[in-house]
């Protein structure tokens, strides 16, 4: 599966950004899918991830109550919704496939990830 990360870009502390990862190639309907981010000098870290089935959703301790993921399994597609975005939220970040079994696993680590997408910069300015 590929896959095509958009809608990152420049905004001011407190306002939102929405992000979008489409798939071509497979349909994302048997994959867990995740958002990680890596802003430099430091480690890929996970920001959200959702199960194949959307049953479970987990999120990065930074940005719960802040990001929402979801996703359209008919529009292959997978969002994130990025809300109240702090300076510490700049980095770029990357939409990410999983062929997991299970429809109520999505993996923490971005080892357990098989395909990526090529990053969106999200810069946020104090």
């Amino acid at each position: 599966v590929q896959l095509q990360a958009s809608g990152g870009g420049l905004v001011q502390a407190g306002g939102s950004l929405r992000l979008s990862c489409a798939a071509s190639g497979d349909s994302i309907s048997g994959y867990a899918m995740g958002w990680f981010r890596q802003a430099p000098g430091k480690e890929r870290e996970l920001v959200a991830a959702m199960s194949w089935s959307g049953g479970y959703t987990t999120y990065g301790i930074p940005v719960k109550g802040r990001f929402t993921i979801s996703r359209d399994n008919a529009k292959n597609t997978v969002d994130l919704q990025m809300n109240s975005l702090k300076p510490e939220d700049t980095a770029v970040y990357y939409c990410a496939a999983d062929a997991v079994g299970a429809p109520m696993i999505a993996g923490l680590d971005p080892n357990e990830y098989d395909y990526w997408g090529q990053g969106t910069q999200v810069t946020v300015s104090s």
